[in-house]
């Protein structure tokens, strides 16, 4: 990766280099200095990602991103939008990973528009489980204002699945996460996924830690030219073991950069830039520089709709 020239575009970051995009005292400085230390990281544009957490805290943090882009030019080239992971995820132990219980609810309308009014209209892609929409019409109203519709921290049937591809669902988060440890050894929601990807743009998060590789190497031969890599960065991405925060959750990352809630119960996005990523794709799976370059930059971009 030649830094002077950035190409990767990541669709889920969480905050970068100390900075938590959570964070109820943001400031445009702060974002700033993530924006800078992203691209100094080889990474071209991103989305900005908001998680559960009551409404007018989500509210009050997607204002706070949309502020920074309108204030600073550079942050505006960096940040290209938001992607807004939940409210409307299972709530179920497992499926909701890393998200509050208390704050995953049911799809509905005018929560989605309220999200929308307070980001200015920055949201660009937008994480639910189908199950909390299972009439489709978040999913139809999001799609028709040019908001990408990802299924994610979910359980839904296959048919479910199938209806919210119909409604314009077109793509799935984080696969092989955001799902409990134990699940039924055949029907369950990474096989489900798999067996329909030929319709989705699929997600993985490359860190080694969230996917194992040969389990990834696996994933990524079934959906093919239709995958994508995230980083899930968090606060600690590029800044190695430590204590830290995202939405005013303490992570704890490890000597082997795996970023876990205090208690060690369950992973909380990643310390891994996109940029280690792709040394462990090249590392661990043999894939080429252009390989790659799907997976971290073209993909990303037509995933949204844009040309790569």
């Amino acid at each position: 990766m030649d830094e002077r020239h950035p190409r990767y575009f990541d669709l889920q970051v969480n905050g970068y280099a100390g900075v938590d995009f959570n964070a109820d005292g943001l400031t445009t400085d702060d974002v700033r200095r993530a924006c800078a230390a992203m691209r100094a990281d080889g990474v071209a544009q991103v989305l900005a990602t908001v998680i559960t957490a009551n409404l007018d805290a989500m509210g009050r943090r997607l204002q706070r991103i949309a502020a920074a882009v309108a204030a600073d030019a550079f942050v505006a080239e960096v940040i290209v939008g938001i992607h807004v992971e939940g409210p409307f995820i299972s709530n179920e132990v497992g499926y909701v990973g890393a998200h509050p219980k208390a704050d995953a609810r049911p799809a509905s309308l005018d929560v989605t528009k309220r999200l929308v009014d307070s980001a200015n209209e920055l949201i660009r892609l937008v994480t639910l489980a189908p199950e909390r929409d299972p009439a489709g019409d978040v999913t139809r109203w999001l799609v028709d204002q040019g908001v990408t519709v990802s299924a994610g921290h979910c359980n839904p049937s296959l048919e479910q699945l199938r209806r919210a591809i119909d409604a314009g669902l077109s793509m799935f988060t984080h696969l092989g996460n955001g799902c409990p440890l134990v699940m039924h050894r055949h029907d369950n929601i990474i096989q489900r996924v798999l067996s329909i990807s030929d319709r989705l743009w699929v997600s993985f998060i490359a860190d080694g830690v969230h996917v194992p590789f040969h389990a990834l190497k696996n994933y990524l031969a079934v959906v093919g030219d239709r995958a994508i890599v995230v980083s899930d960065a968090t606060a600690a991405a590029g800044m190695g073991p430590g204590i830290y925060q995202l939405a005013g959750q303490e992570v704890v990352v490890d000597e082997h950069l795996a970023t876990w809630s205090a208690d060690r119960s369950h992973l909380v996005g990643s310390a891994c830039t996109l940029k280690q990523m792709e040394a462990n794709l090249h590392r661990e799976l043999g894939m080429s520089v252009d390989d790659i370059a799907c997976l971290t930059s073209e993909n990303p971009r037509r995933a949204l709709g844009e040309t790569a």
